[in-house]
């Protein structure tokens, strides 16, 4: 799904749920065409190409964050929850949305860690996850990018999260046979057990 159309698919919802508080949470499990997108504050010292000549997506949102690249064969995770029927706390939120990756790759016998001071899931010092959310009066938005098979190559045009000296890593890189349909269906259940 492009981007775009996802973006604003989310701000439908989150409207509805401010409107109305009772409705169900939502999970969204996207893959997106090559798009690069940036958080509110987000720098663009941590892109590698000139704006002016470049020739693909970008998109600044409301999400927190840095740069970051989202392409075929990365699942990108969009939750929209209410938190009040959760904690309203931000930094409980995010744990858990990282809990759920370290959960997941658990699965897949793969040891993955957080970072002190570092927002994400890790593998190795090499970041296989990457978050950035957006929440509107306990309602979340944005999320989690899983890279699964994806071609990583278009990460070597940005600094990724504007951490410099770490790599993007990805599930096929210790799983070659890895499917991506199974991967969405573990990780819902995974969401579902952690949520």
């Amino acid at each position: 799904m492009p981007y775009k159309l996802a973006w604003k698919y989310q701000q439908k919802l989150v409207q509805e749920r401010l409107e109305n508080p009772a409705l169900l949470d939502k999970l969204l499990l996207v893959e997106h065409p090559p798009v690069y997108t940036l958080g509110t504050g987000s720098t663009l010292e941590h892109l590698k190409f000139d704006l002016n000549n470049f020739s693909g997506e970008i998109y600044r949102t409301e999400r927190g964050g840095e740069v970051t690249f989202h392409c075929p064969g990365q699942i990108v995770i969009y939750p929209i929850l209410n938190l009040h029927y959760y904690q309203t706390d931000l930094h409980w939120y995010l744990r858990q949305l990282e809990e759920v990756i370290i959960q997941l790759l658990v699965k897949y016998n793969l040891k993955a860690e957080r970072i002190n001071g570092l927002t994400g899931v890790w593998i190795n010092n090499a970041k296989i996850a990457a978050i950035g959310i957006k929440v509107k009066r306990w309602i979340t938005m944005h999320g989690v990018a899983l890279n699964v098979c994806c071609d990583l190559s278009g990460f070597n045009k940005i600094i990724p999260c504007g951490i410099k000296g770490k790599f993007v890593t990805r599930l096929s890189h210790y799983d070659p046979s890895i499917n991506i349909l199974e991967v969405k269906e573990e990780l819902v259940k995974t969401f579902s057990q952690v949520f």
